[in-house]
This record gives structure tokens, sequence and C-alpha cells, in this order.
């Protein structure tokens, strides 16, 4: 009877923290496609004719714009507007699909942080893409080959999570990335 009770303690306290660890992940995922959507709707909300213009305090670094993309970066497949629409929606079900599924092991945090970051990315870029039928780019970095591009919130999410998502396999097997390793603190549980 007692083995019972533990097994059942054991599975709420699993529970819990499956929980907790999701809810986390949905915080970041709603952070980042709302934020970005509200900086998307208060650059549509200004005189078209006002763009580009520096950003405030940024010593000519960072340009605001209001660019309408119909297609993936720089234009490509403009033309083709239902595959810019299912391909991306595609990629993102199969992330969040993963992203439950990893949802239910502990360990791998950094991991679960970056495919929130890529989704929540993807998920305002593909709210605009269904609703206004095209992404709002909103600003520019004046660095370098960055004058050209032109780029939101969710972008930079999406291009950091993935880039990092890449990176975390490598890091685990050596060591270098903590957030990533798996580490257990009790016999009796689950790998951390």
């Amino acid at each position: 009877m007692e083995k019972l009770r533990d097994g059942v303690l054991c599975m709420e306290r699993k529970n819990r923290w499956i929980a907790i660890r999701t809810m986390i992940c949905a915080g970041l995922i709603t952070v980042v496609a709302v934020g970005d959507q509200w900086l998307k709707y208060k650059v549509e909300k200004q005189d078209p004719d006002s763009f580009p213009r520096p950003f405030p305090g940024t010593k000519d670094k960072i340009w605001v714009y209001r660019n309408h993309n119909g297609g993936f970066p720089f234009g490509f497949m403009e033309k083709h507007r239902e595959l810019v629409r299912l391909i991306p929606m595609t990629l993102t079900s199969v992330l969040i699909g993963s992203l439950m599924e990893m949802m239910r092991t502990k360990g791998r945090r950094m991991e679960k942080i970056c495919m929130s970051l890529t989704i929540g990315g993807s998920l305002s870029n593909l709210y605009d893409r269904y609703v206004r039928g095209y992404v709002v780019d909103y600003f520019s970095l004046r660095f370098g080959f960055l004058k050209e591009v032109v780029f939101n919130l969710g972008d930079i999410c999406i291009f950091l999570g993935s880039g990092l998502l890449l990176f975390c396999p490598y890091c685990a097997g050596k060591g270098v990335c903590p957030a990533s390793a798996e580490i257990s603190i009790d016999k009796k549980q689950e790998v951390v």
C-alpha cells in the first residue's frame, strides 16, 4: 500500500512539473507573439509617409520602417501566397507537437526555450499572413549588410530560437550547454 501511495505522489509531482514547464513555455510563446503583434499594431496605425526614419536615441543605428511582405524573407515566393501560408503553418505545427512531447520529460531546458521562441515568432507572422495577407516588418539595424534587411521581433525570435536549437544538441554532448544537459537528482525519480 505504501508503494502505491509513493507511486501516486511521485506521479502527482511529475504531473505538476509537466504543468509548470508547459506554462513557462506557453508564457514565453505568448509574450513573443503578443509583443510582436503590439509593435506591429503601433507601426501600422502611424502615417505611412513618416517611414522610414531613425529610431530616437539610437544615433541612426536603428531605423523604423513600415514594410508589408507578402512572401518569405526578401519577398521570396511572394506570388505563391498559398504555399507561403502552408509551409510555415506545417513547420509551426511540427514544432508545437515536438515541444509538447518534449514537455513530458525533464531536462533539455535550452531546447524548450529555443522552440518556444521560434514558435512565438512564427505564430505572430502566421497571424499576419492569415489575417492581413502580409507580414509587417518594422525595423532595420544600420550595420553592414543588415542595412538592407527589414524585420520584426518575430523574425528575430525565429532566427535566434532556431539557430540556438541547431546548436543545442552539439553543446549537450560536449557538456558546454548546462541548460540542455541532463542530471539526476534522485535515483528513484526520472532524469531531470
